[in-house]
């Protein structure tokens, strides 16, 4: 049986299998969603497939909306042409469940895939979408260095710089494009819009409007556009940005899934690697696991999300559980963990996680340190949330959730990770930022990966990371197994404030993570010797 429309209408064929799909009429759910689009998303990968759609799904299913979401591609047309549009964009969800059962689902809600491809035809259909008063919601996963608009020496990078000096016409960054694009609805119908980012750092849709306005403004400066535009952008009761705290383990396509829906009677559905060597596939493979807090600030309008299990609230309670989530009680523990991973050569997240040294290591980290300067977001419990992330989500051993894949732009991730916890030390009254061990530590063990050996001595290949040139440059001149090496080449990194949000050798902080680098370049085996002693 193949993943198509027409197989889809065979709904006893389902049922038998057990395996649910879309109960509204999808035909008429496209045309209502062409005409008056309501939802669109940029950056359609694992996320989107994986856990937004099947939001929409719900809101379907309970009659609650009658438009779907669209689905757009920020630059290639890869996976529309291989994936996506041989299945008329139905996508296939499996939830893996902690005692290894599969729930299998086929979401019919997203309703179109386009490219923001200024020289395709897709760019006119989707100018024609922001033109549309009735969109309402612009959201966003299209990973954290997409906002990183500046270089590692505080210039423009490359790409945006050509951007400014070129004007809106035919922008090439997507944050170039989401300006355009915002412009081009000021310029027609000038109706409201609020735009969410769904990727996973604190205050992102902050972060978002702050990488748009900055564009804005050099256009400004060039007179490529009006000053008024700013106006637009800065009327919270015409562009407004909702922050969200988002939550749910989506990893690449796995093997025995692809075997297993197979085993199921699904035809062409095997894992395709893309040419920048990523994989996709007909389904997405996710974790039972799913929060979503969102700030209840929709300029135009929203569906009624909450009744879909998301937590609506105000903005400074999805600032609390974001902190708790991504400063605290899961995305350090996922860095930290995939970091010391590769130095002692595991594959995955549940082979690191297993090992009990390094999860005594990650608990200290956690309930030592970085719980004294949390605050309590009261709309989910962290003692639960912990429990969950240790006992249940880590350790579910059918998630193969890949360490390389959590290594992707790393230093973009460390400002937030560690860096707000450090920072919040630094402001408390109650407690000092030099008295802090494992979170120094984890930035030590970061340095060290980044020399690109394992703890036995046997080299493996850096994940990609837009710093990682610079990176290396510093790193290069540190010799393996030589001390002395060390001094003065690791300032340049640890001082920088795009990497860590403050100077960390202002702070006490700079010698004590060298101190440890140095343990950890002293002789084979110093990584895990490290991590047993605490």
């Amino acid at each position: 049986m193949k993943l198509n429309l027409e197989n889809l209408i065979n709904t006893n064929y389902w049922d038998e299998l057990g395996i649910k799909i879309p109960q509204y009429d999808l035909l008429d759910i496209v045309k209502k969603s062409y005409n008056e689009p309501k939802w669109v998303h940029f950056g359609p990968g694992n996320i989107f497939r994986g856990f937004v759609a099947p939001l929409v799904q719900r809101l379907l299913n309970k009659g609650l909306e009658s438009s779907g979401i669209i689905g757009v591609e920020p630059r290639s047309d890869e996976n529309i042409r291989k994936i996506y549009s041989p299945h008329d964009n139905l996508s296939l969800l499996a939830v893996i469940k902690s005692d290894g059962n599969i729930e299998i689902e086929i979401i019919g809600s997203i309703v179109g895939y386009f490219v923001a491809d200024p020289f395709s035809k897709d760019w006119q259909q989707i100018k024609n979408m922001f033109a549309n008063p009735s969109l309402q919601i612009v959201s966003f996963t299209i990973t954290e260095k997409a906002y990183k608009l500046i270089d590692f020496y505080g210039d423009f990078i490359d790409e945006v710089k050509k951007d400014i000096e070129e004007g809106i016409e035919k922008p090439k960054h997507i944050i170039s494009k989401i300006a355009s694009l915002l412009y081009h609805r000021y310029k027609t119908c000038n109706a409201p819009i609020a735009l969410m980012s769904l990727d996973n750092f604190s205050k992102n849709s902050v972060r978002l409007f702050e990488s748009i306005k900055l564009i804005a403004e050099e256009w400004i400066k060039r007179n490529y556009i009006e000053s008024e535009f700013l106006d637009y952008l800065n009327d919270p009761k015409m562009v407004s940005y909702p922050i969200t705290m988002i939550d749910n383990i989506v990893p690449a396509p796995m093997g025995f899934v692809c075997d297993y829906l197979k085993e199921k009677g699904f035809e062409d559905i095997d894992i395709v690697k893309t040419t920048k060597g990523n994989f996709v596939a007909p389904f997405v493979n996710a974790e039972e696991t799913r929060y979503l807090v969102v700030e209840d600030n929709f300029a135009n309008g929203r569906p009624p999300l909450d009744k879909v299990n998301v937590i609506l609230t105000d903005k400074d309670t999805v600032i609390k559980a974001d902190r708790m989530k991504v400063t605290t009680c899961l995305n350090p523990i996922h860095t930290a963990s995939a970091i010391i991973g590769k130095l002692l050569g595991f594959q995955t997240v549940y082979d690191v996680i297993s090992n009990e040294y390094v999860e005594n290591f990650l608990k200290n980290m956690v309930y030592k340190e970085s719980l004294n300067v949390m605050e309590d977001p009261k709309v989910i419990n962290p003692e639960k949330f912990l429990d969950e992330v240790f006992n249940k989500r880590l350790k579910n051993k059918y998630i193969k959730d890949s360490i390389d894949r959590i290594l992707t732009d790393t230093s973009q991730k460390m400002p937030v990770r560690f860096g707000e916890t450090i920072k919040a030390y630094v402001n408390s009254e109650k407690y000092d930022a030099d008295s802090l061990v494992y979170i120094p530590m984890v930035i030590a063990f970061w340095l060290r990966y980044l020399m690109g050996i394992d703890d036995n001595g046997k080299p493996f290949e850096i994940c990609s990371d837009p710093l990682l040139e610079n990176l290396k440059y510093s790193i290069s001149k540190i010799k393996m197994y030589d001390k002395k090496t060390v001094d003065g080449n690791l300032r340049e990194i640890l001082s920088n404030k795009n990497i860590f949000g403050l100077d960390l050798y202002k702070i006490n902080l700079g010698k004590k993570i060298e101190d440890y680098f140095s343990e950890l370049i002293s002789e084979k085996g110093s990584v895990f010797r490290l991590i047993k002693s605490m």
